[in-house]
């Protein structure tokens, strides 16, 4: 029997399967809205994937009339994709498909029955298909997946090494479903990717960035970050989080770095006021700290300096980001952010107006992202030091509103532009100019808005000087 909630998807896709049933063929609706369905977790807009028996060619013929656009990039793999109104659908042909040794695209041969198709699927939690076509909407369910969610099982319909054979990224895969859906890996699942994920390697870093990306977002990643190192997974993408497990952290007080790096990525969430990019912050929550490793003095108290542990952190961050091949402006936005991390900490003293624009300035158009990720780098245990670390944080914010009041904070820039400086000065363009600039720069964060005449008289002060 299918549940009442299934009433509004089946209606909305009534016109299709009207369709695909006087063609003769037979329409499923696959993937995670079944899945959802099954546990009333079907949430917001998505798009519907489909399977069926209809060739690429009769899909289209299906659809034509129809949809109110169809494209067909991914026919030779089966794929016809179509617009109805604001929703977006793929229909694919039955289809079994697997990966050589050494390819990242698999063979696709296209497969006569549904149970086929599922097979070759990831998890048995999402090789469930709700046939449209039938008489009676059904369920087929072969492997066993609605026992699965049941019992919070991560498995797969074949064999472990059949399926991450098939697509290895469904190693990294499975890290997302135990923590999105809080299942347990089987423990066949678990050993098979200990000793398969050099498979990895033949995936590009495009899929594997989407896939940490997705996992990155789910409520509370941790099991899913922790299977990563467990099974040595990270090794083949982000060897730094294994690196951290061996650093000792006495400054949280927590067995290891890495325990502190994944509490930080819990302690990001999307209830922290302000307009903020989560993704990007909880993706600089996991690599803030991969400097530690690298820089034992720091972690030993050695004198090794709060910037130093920064600056190696912050290039580290930006080579695995690149070597994934994340956007410039992610690069850019995660790189900052581990490098300014520390910041915070620099001013023990007190929140002058000084202070306040400096740190203002350093954290630039990231400086929500910068507070909510400062905040959630406290995991102490300690009750008082988390209150005091805390008040700290919203007495900066306090003052950040006061002083924006009073002045521009957004983009704080010299009182004077360049061509004023060498019209006063009598300067032509060339280093000197550049070396004024940054005088005024650093007058206008020490000292706020002077007006016109101190500014000049500070500018003339100072050209003396170099003289």
């Amino acid at each position: 029997m299918i549940p009442e909630r299934f009433a509004p998807v089946l209606e909305e896709l009534q016109p299709l399967t009207e369709r695909f049933r006087a063609a003769g063929k037979r329409l499923y609706l696959v993937g995670g809205t079944v899945r959802d369905l099954l546990i009333n977790r079907l949430e917001g807009d998505r798009d519907y994937d489909a399977t069926t028996d209809a060739l690429p060619g009769e899909i289209k013929a299906c659809l034509s009339g129809w949809a109110d656009a169809i494209w067909t990039q991914g026919e030779k793999f089966g794929t016809i994709g179509a617009k109805k109104g604001d929703r977006l659908y793929e229909i694919t042909t039955h289809r079994a498909e697997a990966y050589h040794e050494d390819s990242r695209k698999p063979d696709v041969t296209f497969a006569d029955v549904i149970e086929v198709d599922l097979s070759r699927r990831d998890f048995t939690v999402n090789a469930m298909a709700l046939e449209l076509t039938s008489d009676t909407p059904s369920l087929v369910d072969p492997f066993g997946g609605v026992a699965d969610l049941a019992t919070r099982t991560l498995r797969t319909p074949l064999g472990p090494d059949i399926s991450f054979s098939d697509d290895p990224l469904r190693m990294l895969r499975a890290a997302r479903f135990l923590a999105g859906y809080q299942l347990r890996p089987t423990p066949e699942l678990v050993e098979a990717v200990k000793s398969m994920h050099g498979r990895l390697s033949i995936v590009s870093a495009e899929r594997i960035r989407d896939e940490l990306d997705k996992l990155i977002v789910v409520e509370h990643p941790a099991p899913g970050l922790f299977f990563l190192v467990d099974t040595g997974l990270a090794e083949e993408f982000l060897p730094e989080l294994a690196g951290m497990r061996l650093e000792q952290d006495p400054i949280h007080r927590h067995k290891d770095v890495l325990t502190h790096t994944i509490a930080v990525v819990e302690n990001v969430t999307r209830d922290f006021p302000g307009d903020f990019d989560f993704r990007r912050t909880r993706l600089a929550a996991l690599m803030h700290d991969v400097g530690k490793p690298k820089t034992r003095g720091y972690m030993q108290g050695k004198g090794v300096t709060f910037h130093h542990h920064e600056v190696v952190g912050a290039r580290m961050t930006r080579q695995r980001l690149h070597a994934l091949r994340y956007s410039n402006d992610d690069v850019e936005a995660i790189t900052e952010l581990v490098a300014l991390h520390l910041r915070f900490h620099g001013y023990e003293a007190g929140w002058t107006d000084s202070a306040v624009r400096r740190y203002v300035h350093d954290a630039g158009p990231y400086l929500a992202e910068l507070n909510v990720l400062t905040r959630c780098d406290c995991t102490t245990r300690n009750e008082n030091k988390a209150l005091i670390l805390s008040r700290r944080m919203d007495d900066l914010e306090v003052r950040i509103a006061d002083l924006a009041a009073r002045e521009e904070l957004k983009a704080i820039r010299p009182e004077m532009d360049g061509v004023d400086v060498m019209a006063h000065l009598g300067l032509q363009p060339g280093p000197l100019v550049g070396a004024a600039m940054k005088f005024l720069l650093e007058v206008r964060l020490e000292d706020g808005l002077l007006g016109p005449d101190d500014v000049r008289a500070r500018l003339d002060s100072w050209w003396a000087e170099q003289q």
